[in-house]
């Protein structure tokens, strides 16, 4: 099972989950781009989260869901 689930299609690729994610696991798409024009945030190592929540916690538009 996944641990992070995003919401592509309103994900508007401000990247701050980026920035918040103390792994480096999270990054915007280099390959696909949403129905806002946006690369969407994905999680590139799901081995390497811990499901820390901080991507979650730091998106202003509730683009993320965290599974433990």
């Amino acid at each position: 099972m996944s641990k992070l689930s995003f919401r592509t299609e309103l994900c508007k690729g401000c990247g701050l989950c980026v920035t918040a994610c103390p792994r480096g696991l999270v990054a915007l798409s280099e390959t696909e781009i949403n129905q806002k024009g946006h690369p969407p945030a994905e999680l590139r190592d799901e081995e390497r989260c811990t499901s820390c929540a901080f991507c979650a916690i730091m998106c202003p538009d509730c683009v993320i869901e965290v599974f433990k």
